[in-house]
């Protein structure tokens, strides 16, 4: 859940100082963008990757720190929970070979996880959410020792007055608990996609990116149970949007679809930030404004499923991208991939549309349809772009599979590194198994044993045969 800080408990005067810091960095940010400071070179990829640590029992294993330790690699780092990982890839051109090579590291990195997770007696699983997670997994003591986390913690309910969170999903079943602490967040895990921009562009791919959440989320959807309950197609939507709820009006909701797409620049979002959500992690540093520090500090406590980015390329150019959340972990490599090439190539596509396609959906439509998505996969019917309303599957094979074909060409990238992956695309829409859909057709022919289920899927994942690929015996 972000950079680590040096402090968990904070000062009125912190908390007046930080937001003096916010406003004048904000204020920088406005001025870069008018004076052309932000890089506009070539379109880079990049994700990370949140991932489990499972035990022999099938069920989550608190192992994090012994993982770490002995993997040695700073591009796997802590999550919030001690059974939870990050990996991140390093950024590439979005250029002839970009999505092997992303493929090329994952699976390396994969590889080197899993080998040390052997070690200690755990295995390594990419999925939404663990099947076999259970109430008493998500407790305090199972919180990664780090103070943004605690302070994470102690902020949201203090802006709660201490009162529980609820969390309430309906679906084929229903949930309806209360909790106390953040850690429900712990089990919702994702791919998040980062795509590097150009700042004439950013605000364009924020308002595109914000329409493919809904083909996006129900191509990719992993997540069909919690608890034992089958609620949501991509139950992980609601749960983190519950999560860590601070309680009041939904315009504050730290994890939000928006209210708007961008009307004239991606610093709108930016100066949101300061006029809808309070400070949660006041921490103060003495890096000149010019590092942003504290902007990107408040940003990354603001958890939007399409999220504006801000980091410095190696030359200290300030660069922008655009982080599209929506997607779970997993199943497996094959399909991440996939997925991110789905992302890349249709908002490119869409990007460099004559007919702005912003004007051609509105944005209460796009917020509707991404929940439907989430709610029900690729059965949902949704309006779309020609402003018809249609199956998402048959949106994602006629129009964004189309699109991304299109888009990544538009990149430099040949046939034959794009094929491979979009076509794994096209087969999970033409049968419509994604991860959700396997774990529901296993349970319904074998019931709902969630080790069993969690030990059928880590034997698939572990095969790297695509998620559309793999049997239900």
């Amino acid at each position: 859940m972000g950079q680590e800080i040096e402090a968990s408990r904070f000062t009125r005067t912190d908390f007046e100082t930080f937001a003096a810091r916010l406003r004048q960095e904000t204020a920088l940010l406005n001025l870069w963008l008018k004076e052309g400071r932000f890089s506009s070179g070539a379109a880079t990829a990049g994700f990370e990757m949140e991932v489990w640590l499972v035990g022999p029992d099938q069920r989550p294993a608190p192992v994090l720190e012994p993982f770490l330790e002995k993997l040695d690699d700073a591009l796997v780092v802590p999550e919030l929970a001690t059974f939870n990982a990050e990996i991140n890839c390093p950024p590439v051109p979005l250029q002839a070979n970009a999505l092997t090579r992303l493929s090329a590291h994952l699976s390396l990195t994969w590889k080197r996880c899993l080998e040390v997770a052997e070690t200690i007696d755990a295995r390594l699983a990419m999925i939404g959410i663990l099947p076999t997670v259970r109430p008493e997994h998500l407790v305090m003591a199972n919180m990664t020792p780090r103070k943004r986390y605690r302070a994470l913690n102690d902020q949201i309910f203090g802006l709660r007055h201490g009162r529980p969170l609820p969390l309430r999903i309906s679906g084929r079943d229903r949930l309806d608990m209360e909790w106390r602490d953040v850690m429900l967040e712990a089990a919702a895990t994702s791919f998040q996609i980062h795509f590097k921009v150009s700042p004439a562009q950013a605000a364009r791919l924020y308002n595109v990116s914000k329409i493919l959440s809904a083909p996006l989320v129900a191509a990719a959807a992993n997540a069909p149970y919690l608890f034992g309950r089958e609620l949501w197609r991509e139950t992980r939507v609601p749960l983190f949007e519950q999560a860590v709820s601070v309680g009041g009006p939904v315009l504050n909701e730290r994890v939000n679809f928006g209210f708007r797409y961008a009307q004239a620049s991606i610093a709108e979002t930016f100066e949101a930030n300061i006029a809808r959500y309070p400070v949660l992690l006041p921490q103060l540093t003495d890096a000149p404004p010019e590092a942003l520090a504290h902007l990107r500090l408040h940003n990354g406590t603001i958890w939007r499923w399409n999220r504006p980015l801000i980091g410095f390329d190696d030359d200290g150019t300030p660069h922008l991208r655009i982080e599209q959340r929506v997607m779970p972990a997993g199943p497996t490599i094959p399909d991440a991939i996939a997925n991110a090439a789905l992302y890349y190539g249709a908002a490119n596509s869409l990007l460099n549309d004559s007919d702005p396609p912003e004007q051609r959906l509105p944005f209460e439509v796009a917020r509707e349809n991404f929940y439907a998505a989430a709610r029900l996969g690729l059965e949902a019917r949704i309006p779309w772009l020609d402003g018809k309303s249609a199956p998402l599957h048959q949106i994602l094979s006629e129009d964004v599979l189309p699109r991304a074909r299109a888009g990544l060409k538009a990149f430099g990238i040949p046939d034959e590194e794009t094929d491979p992956w979009l076509d794994i695309i096209a087969a999970r829409v033409a049968n419509g198994q994604n991860g959700a859909a396997w774990q529901l057709g296993w349970t319904a022919r074998h019931g709902r044993d969630t080790q069993r289920l969690t030990a059928a899927y880590l034997e698939r994942q572990e095969s790297g045969h695509p998620v559309h690929t793999w049997t239900l015996d």
